[in-house]
């Protein structure tokens, strides 16, 4: 809820920075008092969102807790859902029709999903998948395999937090690390 939040203040800074060029563009830069008084809202709009933004993420960072193994159970869950694209990729290859494939992966999805929300079961899709004869061709553990669907992701946080955030920890790590009373002094 709070990430929500985020997002949403976050796009509403981003529609601030249209309002300044629209009144720029109507007046050809002279200098008249829409302009300021569109900079006297839009300016200050901004900054308070941002701090927002901020005072939201440093609440959910702050002493956050990951738990792996939640996260994995949550995976196993979710992915056969998630790899039925790659399956049926795969069936195709092995000369599968698509179209009898996607509604056999439709029912078997459906049948599943109702066990999960209907009876509080466990995911079986992929029990289901595996049994279904058009499926018997193809490497179910590859179309499962997680890191096929993260693409660039490990890279790019690597490249992110490098380039952007350690910067900023090394500019103002005294400040970034010190206590709310520490920074009162």
């Amino acid at each position: 809820m709070r990430s929500e939040r985020i997002c949403s203040l976050a796009r509403f800074v981003m529609s601030l920075q249209t309002s300044p060029p629209m009144t720029a563009a109507t007046q050809w830069m002279e200098r008249t008092l829409d302009d300021s008084a569109n900079r006297r809202l839009v300016l200050p709009q901004a900054f308070l969102a941002m701090d927002a933004v901020l005072i939201l993420y440093q609440n959910i960072a702050h002493k956050m807790v990951v738990y792996p193994k939640v996260i994995e159970k949550n995976l196993r869950a979710e992915l056969p859902f998630m790899a039925t694209e790659n399956l049926l990729m795969e069936a195709v290859e092995c000369g599968g029709d698509r179209q009898d494939l996607h509604e056999r992966i439709r029912q078997h999805s459906q049948a599943a999903a109702a066990v999960v929300k209907n009876e509080g079961g466990e995911n079986d899709l992929w029990e289901r998948l595996s049994s279904d004869p058009a499926f018997s061709e193809t490497d179910m553990n590859k179309a499962l395999e997680s890191s096929s669907f993260i693409g660039r992701s490990p890279e790019q946080v690597d490249e992110f937090l490098a380039e952007q955030v350690e910067p900023v920890r090394k500019r103002y790590g005294d400040i970034l690390y010190a206590t709310d009373a520490e920074l009162r002094v």
